[in-house]
């Protein structure tokens, strides 16, 4: 059976992301109380369901505890994944104000951002044991690619995440390690190259012409080839590198490109580009 257990912070796109694998064919449970995850598990494998996606979130308060202990008995016998969704306390504020819907926690007597911060510490058991996707600047078109191609990765041990991002958007919260590349020649400056993307040949073109390009691109390629083993040791599933430029269009785009390219032959790679369509 392929699992995957999708958590966050209310307002964070969890719906987003289970209608996502519903649309791929899974078999969903909003709000599973946490305490019956390998009941249900144990049910619908016996039962012939071979794609699972459940919804655990800060209702299950009383189960959380025990969710680590529950992940690790089914991460033996079934292929799982746990997504943890997250989203910066003013991009949460800013939906609720929008959809003008109460917090779950919200008795009346607390803040919104009081709420917010009680939510992730009731979730930290399933935090810490999931990989983070930080939903703050993502369209929910966006999101729902990101999951799919998540999703559809085999069942490696380790995956290997290189995602691009503006830093004028703020640096993303899922982010393990984060290089500045805004010091190296910008294509936004070009008027033939301002509206392509580090995917476009032009832009390729322009940036691998540049001794400084080329030597920074060798520099973080040898940082992380020298200690993505010592994380992978730390018994990570998960690991992103985040690499940031103004914009988010050209110069991180490129490197985000050119770095999964050359791991690509060690690690299952995903790339991600917070900024593009």
């Amino acid at each position: 059976m392929r699992l995957v257990v999708i958590s966050g912070v209310s307002g964070s796109g969890k719906s987003v992301a289970l209608k996502a694998l519903e649309d791929g064919g899974y078999y969903c449970i909003d709000n599973l109380p946490a305490d019956m995850l390998p009941d249900v598990v144990d049910h619908l494998d016996a039962s012939g369901c071979t794609d699972l996606a459940v919804s655990i979130d800060a209702r299950s308060a009383t189960g959380l505890p025990g969710v680590p202990e529950a992940l690790d008995a089914l991460r033996a016998r079934v292929q799982l994944k746990v997504i943890f969704l997250d989203a910066k306390d003013e991009a949460l504020v800013k939906r609720f104000s929008e959809t003008r819907r109460r917090h779950p926690l919200n008795t009346g007597e607390r803040s919104l951002q009081e709420c917010i911060r009680e939510e992730r510490d009731l979730l930290e058991p399933l935090s810490s044991r999931a990989h983070h996707l930080d939903t703050s600047e993502l369209l929910a078109n966006n999101l729902r690619d990101w999951i799919r191609d998540f999703c559809q990765m085999s069942n490696a041990a380790f995956t290997l995440v290189f995602q691009s991002f503006g830093f004028k958007h703020g640096i993303p919260l899922d982010a393990d390690l984060v290089f500045d590349v805004r010091c190296l020649p910008n294509p936004h400056y070009d008027p033939d190259l301002r509206f392509l993307t580090g995917r476009d040949a032009p832009v390729i073109d322009f940036l691998r012409c540049h001794e400084r390009v080329r030597t920074m691109l060798g520099d973080i390629q040898a940082y992380v080839e020298k200690w993505l083993p010592d994380y992978i040791a730390d018994n990570r599933s998960y690991f992103t590198v985040a690499i940031g430029c103004t914009g988010g269009q050209h110069r991180s785009v490129f490197f985000a490109e050119s770095l999964a390219q050359h791991f690509r032959g060690s690690q299952q790679v995903l790339v991600r580009h917070r900024e593009l369509p």
